[in-house]
């Protein structure tokens, strides 16, 4: 089927462009007036290549969706209309095909969430389960905008985290890039020039042109190059099984300063999806497997699974959370005020908003310390290939003098 491109203006006055599929020019003007767009300008998309190339729905996409999704639900529009607009004027053509698969199976009679669930690799459970609470609830609209501003508080998390990686990793990439020249290029000149003047070499320098000549060799450069790729794919092998995923992640847990980090973006992680999910209406068993699954550190999530079994039996929440060892004392303390004054939504809001800004600290504090280590560390190595260069040309002189 032909597919179009359109350019106009929507009953709001705003204005809509995107790609729609109709077997004529006709007949997709057609659709484009029953959406209440009025069309400025159409014509076929040209056929480009035999494959199209499959784009990725990223979480910006999705909370964009979200909130657009919520204020047209909240204006009254149908729900079907709201998916065939959206569909269609979504940028991401994957994306857009996506909807309107979801829409098919609205019109069809399935429920929005149980249409959502068959697309688990882009709408979560997290997302589908309080979709179906806002359905059940009558108030989409509402759960729709928690949504939304989860997603933005997980995805600004996120960022944080790796923008705090980017300085250190980009540190070490720079440096392993110079050392390697030195050590291939550099440091077998230094040799060649050593060995015509004659003599003993002092050890640091005669270590630093053994490790050059090592790795200027094809079996050193192998080893010295294979030896890292081959560790970090047989660590990735080994975290995708269940058992290594759990010893990692223990692991991780325990490490100086960035098992700390961890732990608190868990605890936030936590704090903040469970306590929406709550709000939002969903049941507190089915609340706490969803968050056991999004938890993103197999040690947390066991211990929330085993708060959810204890919770199961009759037990408050507190009492199990506080046995696995994993939540600090103080927010056990704060869930066990929340269950007994009635507020555990509102309670696990405000432990969110704390660990938060925790985060905030602990990615400062991380970021702090690891600038200087790395400094010190790197001028280190480096210093050591310089000075062990340049001891031979000392003896020289010194003895010259």
């Amino acid at each position: 089927m032909p597919v179009f491109m359109y350019a106009g203006k929507a009953r709001n006055g705003q204005a809509a462009k995107g790609e729609l599929d109709a077997a004529d020019r006709d007949a997709a003007i057609g659709q484009l007036r029953t959406q209440g767009i009025t069309v400025a300008s159409i014509e076929e998309k040209k056929k480009g290549k035999a494959f199209e190339k499959k784009q990725k729905v990223t979480d910006k996409d999705l909370v964009i969706f979200t909130r657009q999704f919520a204020t047209m639900i909240d204006a009254g529009l149908p729900l079907v209309q709201c998916l065939e607009i959206l569909g269609t004027q979504c940028d991401n053509r994957t994306f857009g095909k996506l909807l309107n698969e979801v829409r098919m199976d609205v019109e069809s009679g399935t429920t929005y969430a149980d249409a959502l669930k068959k697309h688990p690799k882009v709408f979560s459970g997290l997302y589908a389960n309080m979709v179906q609470a806002g359905e059940v609830g009558g108030i989409l609209d509402t759960i729709l905008q928690r949504l939304a501003k989860q997603m933005e508080k997980d995805a600004k998390l996120k960022a944080q985290v790796k923008g705090a990686m980017v300085y250190p990793a980009s540190i070490v990439g720079v440096a392993v890039i110079v050392v390697s020249v030195l050590m291939v290029f550099v440091i077998p000149i230094f040799a060649k020039m050593f060995v015509d003047f004659g003599g003993t070499l002092p050890g640091p320098t005669q270590l630093v042109i053994n490790i050059s000549s090592f790795m200027g060799s094809l079996h050193g450069a192998l080893i010295v190059f294979g030896i890292p790729i081959g560790a970090l794919f047989a660590l990735k092998k080994y975290y995708a099984t269940p058992a290594g995923r759990l010893k990692v992640d223990t692991i991780a847990l325990k490490l100086p300063v960035m098992g700390d980090l961890i732990r608190k973006i868990s605890v936030a992680s936590f704090t903040r999806t469970f306590g929406t999910l709550i709000q939002s209406g969903v049941p507190i068993m089915d609340g706490l497997e969803i968050t056991a699954r999004t938890a993103g550190n197999k040690v947390v999530e066991n211990a929330i699974l085993a708060a959810r079994t204890s919770v199961g039996e009759g037990k408050t929440l507190s009492e199990p959370i506080g046995k696995t060892g994993v939540f600090p004392p103080m927010v056990v303390q704060m869930i066990n005020v929340g269950e007994a004054t009635g507020a555990l939504d509102a309670m696990l809001g405000k432990i969110a908003d704390f660990y938060d800004d925790e985060v905030d600290a602990a990615v400062s504090a991380m970021t702090s310390l690891m600038e200087p280590m790395l400094m010190v560390f790197l001028g280190t190595i480096i210093g050591f290939i310089v000075i062990a260069m340049y001891l031979p040309i000392f003896k020289m002189a010194s003895a010259i003098g």
